[in-house]
Parts: structure tokens; C-alpha cells; sequence
């Protein structure tokens, strides 16, 4: 695993790492075939061919006259009105030396190449249904507003590929594609488990030295809104024993566990302690905030221990375990990604990668929330954005451009 020069474990190192550690997850078993818009969110689990072009017929992208081009020389023509195509008819074809008004998505005569809009025709109205009329027309091109068959995609093509995450756009394509279900792989399933005697939960009273905890639905939420079925455990106590005792209960319906807080090198990490005598390892990643990580397994399945500051909790998820779900199963979507202008000046450890707060304004720059700190949940409640700082950089100036992740 590549290390920094002060031994920390990079953050791609570790992302890769959580990688890893979800790999198994991505099994046969673990496919099911939804309704397209139960599949809303979720990620693709096999290619997908197209079983029929796209349109499956030529047709007219306007309102107006279905032509044989060769028909009007230079300078125009009149020609007389036959039958009118309607959208979902199948028209006969169309005689030289006529011109057939057509709806727009309407089935091509055969015969026609070429579709003059209403607006360039005169007179610029359809006749009555029946009425013997003429009507003329200026000379247009073949092809001109006529949507061949294929022409979106064709028979036999690849449609979305494995991985793909499935929005209303994909969603979109399936169904015009005929298909009613679609292959996903399923939830996973977590069990979230908040530490520390100081916790205590909204609502309840909060004594000396204790405080709300943040954690939890800060951490179910995101998981949640990535399409994870998330336990919450509510909150243990800094007793190894019954964290383990916890852990134990909830391992066998779980696919993931995850921890927050306890685990750094002090004196009383509960986290660390529990995971005694399971393949967990505990070390520092170069980022800030959310250095302290947990990766391994209990009773065989995937832990992830993240740090206990709220910030800290948001920045792992965002920057391990989210790219780590889209890589497998192509589902959360990732954080889109643009370059923007720093409205100030910042400063930055240039051993760890960074990750600020900020807030992308419609000028292209973008402002930070707050200070570096990870425990600044309301500078995170007022950002739209994760500001990305590689390792190697202490410092950048006003109007410097840097990656931003949007949230």
C-alpha cells in the first residue's frame, strides 16, 4: 500500500482499498430484475443491445408536406394534396407529382425523402380532409426534416453497458427500447453504528460534557440517498465488549459495517479494541479532515470504521466509500466534478489532500464555509461543494482554480 513520506496511507491508496474490500459484493446472486422505475438510482448489472432501431421507421420531425424531392425543381412547385399521414398510420405510398401533409412523428410514405414544414408552404394551412387542393411548395433536398430509422441507434448496438447508473435518461432509452424490467444489483445492506459515552441522541436531555450526535443521521441520510438500505444501531457505549456483542448480532443480515468514532490512538478507542482478534487494520490516510480509518472484517464482513468528527464522517464517505459503490455497481452516480476560482486565499497542510467547504457561486468562483475544522457541521449545512486540495500544495492564492466535487 503507497504511504506518504510521513507514513500515511494515501487517498488513493485507501479508496482503492475500500475497493477491494467490496469486491466479493459483486456476485451473481446478488442481481434481480426490477420494473424500470423501480431500478430509479440503482446501477446496471449486464450490457444491454438494442433489440430494434431506433426510430424503427423514417419519420417526420415536422409538422407539414411529405415530398418526393425530385418532384420540385428550383423555384418551387405546386402539387396536388392526397390523403393526410396521421402519427401511428401506416400510409400508402405517395405518387409522383404529390405531396401528402404529415404529423410530426408520423410514418414516411414510401416513396417520400423529404418533409417541407407548414410555414414554408402556400398556402401555409392543410386543406380540409377530402377537399380536392393544391399546393405549393419550395424545392428542399432529400432528407431535409425526416428521421431515418437507426438513426438514434441502430439493431444489434450496444444500448448502456454494465456499471451504467440509471436515471430517467437511461430509464428513458430502455422503455423506448421495449424493455419493462432491467437487471440491478441489490442493495446493500449496512449497519451503522455511532460510539462514545459522550453521545447522546436529539431529543433527550444533554448533560455535562455530552453532546448530540450528528453522526448518524448525517451518515444514514447519504447512505440512503445513495440507494443503501441502512440499520441503525443507535448509539454504543465505549465498552469493547458490548460494541462486539452489538456487532455480532447485526453481522449475519449485513453486507457492510459501518463505525464512527474510536477509531485513533488514544487511550479509549472502543472501535479498535472490539475489532481485537478480527482482520481489522487501523492507520492514518493523508487527508484532512477524516485522516483515521478502519478497514477489514468482522465475523467476515466488511467493516469500515470512520472517524468520529461529523465532517470527518461526510468526507469518508464522500471520498472512499461512494467512488468505491459507483466502481462496483454502478450505483451512487458520482459528484460531478468541475474546476472553479477560490473567492479567497487558503492554506493547506502539504503533507495530507484537503478536503474545504465551500459554496460555488454563479460567477465561477467558489467560497469556502468555514474554517478547516471537522467538527463545523454548519459551515457543512451551508456548502454545495467539497473543495479538493492535493497533497503537496500549503498554500493557494485568490483566484486560483481548483477541482470542486458538487454535492
Amino acid at each position: 500500500m503507497h504511504r506518504t513520506q510521513a507514513g500515511h496511507v494515501t487517498v488513493e491508496a485507501h479508496r482503492e482499498s475500500v475497493r477491494r474490500l467490496l469486491a466479493p459484493l459483486r456476485t451473481p446472486d446478488r442481481i434481480e430484475r426490477l420494473p424500470l422505475l423501480a431500478a430509479l438510482g440503482r446501477g446496471l448489472a449486464a450490457d444491454v443491445v438494442a433489440p430494434l432501431d431506433l426510430p424503427p421507421f423514417a419519420n417526420s420531425q415536422m409538422d407539414g408536406y411529405a415530398i418526393r424531392s425530385a418532384d420540385v425543381p428550383d423555384g418551387g412547385t405546386g402539387l396536388s394534396v392526397v390523403a393526410p399521414v396521421p402519427a401511428g398510420a401506416a400510409p400508402p405510398a405517395l405518387a409522383a407529382g404529390t405531396a401528402a401533409p404529415i404529423m410530426t412523428g408520423a410514418m414516411m410514405p414510401p416513396g417520400a425523402d423529404a418533409v417541407v414544414p407548414i410555414e414554408q408552404a402556400v398556402p401555409a394551412a392543410f386543406p380540409a380532409p377530402g377537399v380536392p387542393a393544391t399546393v405549393r411548395l419550395p424545392a428542399v433536398p432529400a432528407g431535409t426534416f425526416v428521421r431515418n430509422a437507426g438513426s438514434d441507434i441502430r439493431t444489434g448496438e450496444p444500448a448502456l453497458g454494465a456499471g451504467t447508473f440509471l436515471g430517467p435518461g437511461q430509464l428513458g432509452l430502455l422503455a423506448a427500447l421495449g424493455f419493462t424490467d432491467v437487471p440491478v444489483y441489490r442493495e446493500l445492506r449496512v449497519v451503522l453504528v455511532t460510539t462514545g459515552d459522550e453521545v447522546v441522541e436529539p431529543g433527550t436531555p444533554l448533560g455535562a460534557g455530552k453532546i448530540y450526535d450528528s453522526n448518524a443521521t448525517l451518515l444514514e441520510s447519504s447512505m440512503r440517498q445513495a440507494g443503501l438500505h441502512v440499520t441503525r444501531t443507535g448509539i454504543a457505549t465505549d465498552r469493547p465488549g458490548e460494541l462486539a456483542a452489538l456487532l455480532r448480532r447485526h453481522a449475519p443480515d449485513a453486507d457492510l459495517i459501518i463505525t464512527t468514532g474510536g477509531v485513533s490512538k488514544g487511550a479509549y478507542e472502543v472501535v479498535r479494541q472490539a475489532m481485537e482478534g478480527h482482520d481489522v487494520d487501523f492507520y492514518g490516510v493523508a487527508m484532512q479532515p477524516g485522516g483515521p480509518q478502519g478497514i477489514g472484517t468482522f465475523d467476515g464482513v466488511p467493516v469500515l470504521g470512520f472517524p468520529g468528527n461529523p465532517v470527518s464522517c461526510l468526507v469518508s464517505f464522500e471520498m472512499f466509500l461512494r467512488p468505491a459503490l459507483f466502481d462496483l455497481f454502478g450505483s451512487p452516480a458520482p459528484r460531478p466534478a468541475v474546476r472553479a476560482r477560490l473567492a479567497h486565499a487558503l492554506e493547506s497542510p502539504p503533507a495530507k489532500h484537503q478536503v474545504r467547504r465551500g459554496t460555488v457561486l454563479p460567477d465561477g468562483t467558489v467560497r469556502l464555509e468555514g474554517g478547516a475544522g471537522s467538527h463545523l457541521v454548519s459551515a457543512l449545512a451551508h456548502s454545495n461543494a467539497l473543495i479538493q486540495v492535493p497533497e503537496g500544495i500549503d498554500a493557494l492564492a485568490e483566484g486560483a482554480e481548483v477541482e470542486v466535487w458538487m454535492l
